[in-house]
């Protein structure tokens, strides 16, 4: 598979993009503490039947920091000014794991019109209704890293032990993420401003709830299929992904990935790779 690593400078953020494949149009969205590269596993056999584009969100990966506009509509708005701007692509699947959920929500529910089909993996969606999107503090990170200026100092430095654990953790397979694995995330998240962006994601939660909110409200649930996918064990979603969706959307599918955590495409690629291929495929 031969990758390309892009940079585009929306104006307001730098955003650094792999291309693969040929075809179709596939848009993958990562979350944190990862980048792009999250999808190493999946994207070779993607590549095969589509033209995969897989950016570094906004203060993530090889992307710039800025300081603000980390709510995930602006975050979509980034993606969509990459994708229907720059790539000058009008129609396209999209797949978000993690924090690139509620982003492909965002974009999915304000232009509609550009996203055929939305695959969303071990994710859900702030503002569904339900109140359960940091799991009543089982996800506990959620309210430490909203703490403002705590995270930073306390993980400045650390963050092979910090970001580690969640590698470790998050997941049920050992050993998904391996040690290389690490590094390569680790390399981006020790840059400068690093911590804070990704802190940004989860400070950013109230104002994606009534975003959200105010979406649903307006245009009403997504119209186009929807896939969704939740790891059965360790710290994945489960069922909850679904259930998110059925909430925000009218035609959904999905359901559970057992012995799988939360890094679902690196632990389980094989089994994910077969839905999203035979998801895209069923027209």
């Amino acid at each position: 598979m031969n990758l390309s690593h892009n940079y585009y400078d929306t104006g307001q953020v730098v955003l650094h993009y792999v291309r693969a494949g040929q075809g179709k149009p596939v848009v993958l969205l990562h979350g944190w503490p990862q980048s792009w590269y999250c999808w190493h596993k999946i994207m070779p056999a993607l590549a095969q039947r589509y033209s995969i584009i897989a950016p570094d969100l906004r203060g993530l990966g090889d992307s710039s920091r800025p300081l603000d506009g980390y709510d995930k509509a602006t975050v979509a708005e980034d993606i969509r000014k990459l994708v229907h701007e720059h790539l000058e692509i009008n129609r396209y699947d999209l797949v978000a794991h993690d924090w690139g959920g509620p982003v492909a929500f965002a974009l999915a529910a304000t232009y509609p019109e550009h996203v055929r089909k939305l695959v969303m993996l071990d994710t859900a969606v702030p503002g569904d209704g339900s109140g359960t999107f940091s799991q009543h503090g089982r996800r506990w990170h959620h309210a430490f890293h909203q703490t403002a200026d705590l995270p930073e100092a306390l993980v400045a430095g650390r963050e092979d032990i910090y970001l580690g654990w969640f590698y470790r953790n998050y997941g049920y397979q050992p050993g998904a993420i391996a040690p290389s694995d690490e590094q390569e995330y680790l390399r981006t998240y020790r840059q400068p401003g690093a911590l804070r962006a990704g802190f940004a994601y989860y400070r950013a939660l109230q104002r994606d709830v009534a975003h959200n909110e105010a979406l649903l409200k307006k245009n009403g649930k997504l119209s186009m299929p929807v896939l969704a996918l939740g790891g059965g064990k360790a710290f994945g979603r489960g069922i909850e992904t679904l259930q998110s969706l059925q909430k925000v959307a009218n035609d959904v599918r999905g359901g559970v990935i057992d012995d799988c955590g939360h890094w679902m495409q690196e632990e389980k690629p094989d089994e994910v790779t077969k839905a999203v291929l035979d998801f895209f495929s069923d027209t």
